[in-house]
């Protein structure tokens, strides 16, 4: 049997095939786990999620390098199909993103987005946001591109100023950035299914394309067909995981809260035997047979 595909190389192949390629997001090891095992080639890393999940805040970017990329590092490590990850604007200058890139890399990442945004960000999908100069951008990209050591791993840029300067300068920039080195484009937040099909429209053919279907956000939810359609490369599906978590834990709660115990809950949820199992401990005692006294 020949080897499997390694997760970047691997990364590629699905952004270069025909059809776009879905991405859940995961905010942990556990939800990463629970993507791949519902059958999705990929497993995207979301700051949204990250940030809610590790200090319970607002995605406006509280957490450093070093908090995102530790949590790429166990998700990567928990999964076996490549990982798109969230690094925010690179977390300081065209230097320090050199920094960034290598350090996602050396955590088993397959990929990043790299944004314009003015640090501290904003998630893409709230308002008061800020961008940097096209130029200062374009130095980003370039450093990430020649920071890379693994050719194939992917560079993302996206751009924030649809809700700063309008769609064209977004779509101007987006072009910069492709001149720039990013491998594929990312157009956050157009408002409205015509500026979908504007920026697939004036991007076709210059780099594959990210859609955000953000759960919630202020892009309209458009059929995973017409994606299709309009030749989106990749899907994300940032923060539906967080959502469906979030809900599920307050349901239990209030249970708990209104008969004392869970047990009226518990007919709903994994058993205790069919969670660990899940989560690999199968596996566990297979190497205590193989390696034990």
């Amino acid at each position: 049997m020949s080897a499997p595909t390694a997760p970047r190389a691997r990364l590629r192949e699905l952004l270069a095939a025909d059809g776009p390629l879905v991405a859940p997001g995961a905010y942990d090891a556990l939800s990463a786990r629970l993507v791949e095992q519902a059958g999705f080639d990929a497993v995207y890393m979301t700051g949204f999620g990250t940030t809610a999940s590790l200090i319970g805040r607002p995605d406006v970017g509280l957490l450093s390098s070093t908090e995102m990329i530790d949590n790429a590092r166990r998700i990567a490590a928990a999964v076996d199909v490549p990982v798109i990850a969230d690094a925010d604007t690179g977390y300081g200058n065209a230097i320090t993103v050199v920094r960034t890139v290598q350090g996602y890399e050396q955590a088993g990442i397959a990929g990043i987005h790299l944004e314009d945004q003015v640090m501290p960000k904003k998630c893409g999908h709230m308002s008061g946001k800020a961008v940097i100069g096209v130029d200062e951008m374009v130095g980003k990209i370039r450093a990430a591109a020649a920071a890379r050591r693994d050719p194939d791993f992917v560079i993302i840029a996206r751009t924030d100023a649809a809700a700063v300067e309008g769609l064209a300068a977004a779509i101007a920039r987006a072009r910069a950035y492709a001149e720039a080195g990013a491998d594929v484009l990312f157009v956050e937040a157009p408002t409205s299914e015509d500026d979908i099909a504007r920026v697939a429209a004036e991007l076709k053919g210059l780099a594959p394309l990210v859609f955000n279907w953000a759960e919630g956000g202020r892009t309209p939810p458009i059929s995973l067909e017409r994606i299709t359609e309009l030749g989106f490369s990749l899907v994300l599906y940032p923060i539906g995981t967080l959502l469906a978590a979030t809900a599920g834990i307050r349901a239990l709660l209030e249970t708990l809260r209104k008969d004392g115990t869970p047990a009226a809950a518990m007919p709903g949820l994994p058993t205790f035997d069919g969670f660990t199992d899940l989560i690999g401990l199968p596996e566990i005692h297979e190497l205590e047979q193989r390696f034990g006294p």
